[in-house]
């Protein structure tokens, strides 16, 4: 990838970025209640890996 990228690109990578990351850790009380284990990526809305996925941006 070019060192220097358009601001659009940049934009949009950012954006993909924001979705990999996991739900807040106190969603899983919120969700599952006060005595269940769950992992907070369980939860998460989109998954997306960058070897797994394109993210043609």
């Amino acid at each position: 990838m070019a060192r220097n990228k358009p601001v659009g690109k940049k934009n949009r990578l950012i954006k993909l970025s924001k979705q990999t990351k996991w739900a807040p850790f106190w969603t899983v009380f919120k969700v599952h209640g006060k005595g269940r284990k769950f992992h907070p990526s369980e939860h998460t809305e989109v998954k997306r890996s960058w070897r797994r996925t394109s993210t043609n941006a």
